[in-house]
């Protein structure tokens, strides 16, 4: 007798248990780098669609290349690729979700009717309006999943992204609205929409920060978070966040072509080259 598959959804499961996941921004847009990223061992990694050069084809080829890295390597941790859209758009949440994204971050919601949009746009009818279209799709690996159109409104995970004065001030009804799994904040846009463009770390911003993300535990839904500065990352999570992205792969690569380059051009001497030498 053979067992049916079943869908599961690790990262979302972790939230609903308190397990804190600490993660990592993709913005590199190679699936190369995905799949090399994918073994190091972070619990997610944030498949950016709104500020770098993906879609849907580069997305999923990042999708398989983490899966690769995990099953290349036993015991290695299972790295949840989480995507962000560019704009929370029904057609495209629904492509998303039909290439096999479980997890997807929404950006600028600003109220809770946009949040309720959210949550209709992840699910088949009656709970939303998510196109059928599994047998033919990655996401119920072609209808391997058998049980996949029973099982997919419980597994999806829907994070929303609040940013700007108006969502601050509409957080409590963005949070408690029903099928939201998680409310993530977003510093750069948030310290901008305050007036303090570029200053994540401004005193006011991180006083709003602290606060919302006991309004958003308070609600009974998971605080998430890209934080670099390390300190400031750990505060966060003792005040409980708990989906912290701590750094970003194009800052990392950057930062140690930067200081690796120091090492030898700041302190090389400047020996003239003999034109004879050759």
């Amino acid at each position: 007798m053979s067992l049916v598959p079943r869908l599961h959804n690790a990262f979302k499961q972790a939230l609903r248990d308190g397990k804190p996941q600490i993660g990592l921004w993709v913005g590199l847009a190679d699936a190369y780098a995905a799949e090399l990223l994918g073994g190091v061992g972070y619990d997610w990694l944030l498949i950016d669609n709104e500020h770098v050069p993906n879609d849907l084809r580069t997305s999923l080829a990042q999708m398989q290349g983490i899966a690769s890295a995990v099953h290349a390597v036993p015991g290695s941790v299972d790295s949840h690729p989480v995507v962000r859209l560019p704009v929370a758009d029904a057609t495209l949440v629904k492509q998303y979700l039909d290439i096999g994204a479980q997890t997807l971050l929404l950006p600028m919601i600003d109220t809770a009717e946009q949040a309720a949009d959210a949550v209709s746009f992840m699910r088949y009818p009656p709970e939303g309006i998510r196109g059928m279209g599994s047998g033919i799709s990655r996401s119920s690996r072609w209808h391997r999943f058998s049980n996949y159109v029973s099982e997919a409104n419980e597994q999806v995970c829907l994070l929303v992204q609040v940013e700007t004065c108006e969502a601050i001030a509409n957080l409590d009804a963005i949070a408690a609205t029903p099928g939201v799994d998680g409310v993530f904040i977003g510093p750069a846009d948030l310290s901008a929409s305050m007036g303090f463009v570029g200053q994540t770390s401004h005193p006011q911003v991180c006083a709003v920060i602290d606060e919302a993300i006991g309004r958003i535990r308070k609600a009974g839904k998971a605080v998430g978070i890209l934080c670099a500065n390390e300190e400031l990352a750990k505060h966060y999570l003792k005040l409980g966040a708990q989906f912290v992205a701590v750094g970003v792969d194009t800052s990392l690569l950057n930062a140690a072509a930067k200081g690796l380059l120091a090492k030898f051009k700041d302190a090389a001497p400047t020996t003239p080259v003999s034109s004879s030498g050759y």
